[in-house]
């Protein structure tokens, strides 16, 4: 059922699958290093700008108390792209291709159109984010930096990445989160949070969510965290990492392929959580409640923290972030539309498409109503985001339980009412969210 590769000798999706083939050493060490990398590729989009937004709003608006989301996010987005690694490895299909393959043509056709509406949502936050950085790093006017964005990516695809193979990608990923990290890290130390509050801040407190705009920001955080178009992405790169042509093999490449992307977003929690508890102790603590744009947490930085280091690294880290999560897009993007249309384009098409959709309603809010007009685009992207996950998640729970795809592979009993459980939670806060949206 697989697509057979393209002949272009782009960067697509049957590239993307074939990755790299794990070696056959013994040491379990040794085993984990060679499957490790999809998990990486995934975590960026759960750290790209869109969770800046909405992070920033959360902490400066309420402190900690959104905290405990970010964590229920990110253990959500376990669970999920666990289930997509499960759906990958033992059916050797990604989960476009086993929705075209049970689904209608008509049927196969809505469901790409929703999984798109996430990519240009999600590639929508890279442009901002990026044309953000860019004016913060080197002054370059915003409707300008989102007219740039339609080569950033383009470059690195086509100009280097290309021809090189999956680790080269991969390398190029984790670099660029090492870089986040370390920025972040160091703006903690700066920021010298209390870390009582902080961890009173992860205990659930469901009642917050009667406030509107909790819920709204609640609702974009999940948006933000657990991304649709990676569960597609996941359970297509996961694929061939390893010898899984027996039972002995799939359960292998299950357990490491579930160890790497439990520790990339592990990596990715703490990330999010940073950029919260950052905001919450320079911003909510010293009456700052309403710092809701990256420029204005940018240009608050530096006197709040007593260190001009502090904005620098601030904006760096949010360039490293739009880079690395536009590349995620793009493949995620060619995976969709060869899995559900079976149509083929080379990356550079494919990136222009999604990346000139994604510029156009940018460009608008940058010439009509400058900084505040993307970053408030920025989170609605992420509501957005949130609103088209069912129609991710709600297959990818059906068919990695059910016995007829799986085989003795399919999901444990608790497994599956877990995940059944989180899709009638996200549906029910999308519902609610779209009730308060009506009414106001």
């Amino acid at each position: 059922m697989t697509p057979p590769p393209s002949e272009s000798g782009a960067l697509d999706a049957g590239a993307v699958r074939r990755g790299g083939r794990g070696s056959a050493a013994p040491h379990p060490l040794r085993r984990l290093l060679a499957f490790m990398g999809p998990g990486y590729l995934v975590a960026v989009g759960y750290m790209d700008p869109g969770n800046w937004a909405t992070d920033l709003a959360a902490g400066s608006g309420f402190g900690y108390s959104l905290l405990w989301v970010v964590m229920a996010s990110s253990l959500m987005a376990m669970l999920l792209q666990t289930l997509a690694v499960r759906l990958g490895v033992v059916t050797g299909m990604d989960l476009a291709q086993i929705g075209r393959a049970n689904s209608s043509r008509g049927s196969a056709i809505a469901q790409w159109l929703a999984c798109e509406v996430a990519i240009c949502a999600c590639d929508l936050a890279e442009v901002i984010g990026t044309a953000i950085a860019l004016k913060l790093l080197f002054g370059v006017p915003l409707t300008l930096g989102v007219a740039l964005t339609a080569l950033d990516a383009l470059l690195v695809l086509v100009l280097w990445l290309q021809g090189k193979g999956m680790r080269w990608l991969e390398a190029f990923i984790i670099a660029l989160l090492t870089v986040i990290f370390c920025c972040f890290g160091i703006m903690l130390i700066l920021a010298q949070p209390e870390w009582s509050a902080v961890a009173g801040g992860l205990v659930p407190a469901p009642t917050a969510l009667a406030h509107p705009e909790m819920l709204y920001l609640a609702t974009g955080i999940i948006g933000a965290t657990v991304m649709p178009h990676n569960l597609y992405l996941h359970s297509s790169i996961v694929q061939r990492r390893g010898n899984r042509g027996t039972g002995a093999g799939k359960r292998e490449a299950l357990k490491f392929a579930t160890a790497d992307v439990i520790i990339a977003l592990v990596f990715a929690f703490l990330v999010n959580a940073a950029i919260l508890i950052v905001s919450s102790a320079v911003f909510h603590a010293r009456g700052h409640t309403d710092v809701v744009e990256i420029a204005d947490a940018h240009r608050l930085l530096a006197p709040l923290l007593g260190s001009g280091a502090a904005s620098f690294l601030f904006a760096l880290a949010l360039l490293a972030s739009g880079q690395s999560s536009t590349l995620t897009a793009t493949m995620a993007g060619q995976i969709v539309m060869e899995g559900f249309l079976r149509l083929k384009m080379t990356v550079w098409k494919r990136r222009l498409l999604t990346r000139s959709l994604a510029i156009v309603p940018a460009l608008a809010a940058a010439f009509w109503y400058g900084e505040t007009g993307v970053s408030r685009m920025l989170v609605a992207s992420q509501v957005i985001l949130s609103l088209q996950l069912p129609f991710a998640m709600v297959p990818l729970i059906r068919y990695t339980s059910s016995r007829r795809h799986m085989g003795a592979f399919a999901n444990p009993r608790w497994m599956a009412w877990t995940a059944g459980v989180i899709a009638a939670l996200l549906i029910g806060m999308n519902v609610m969210l779209l009730l308060r949206l009506l009414q106001d």
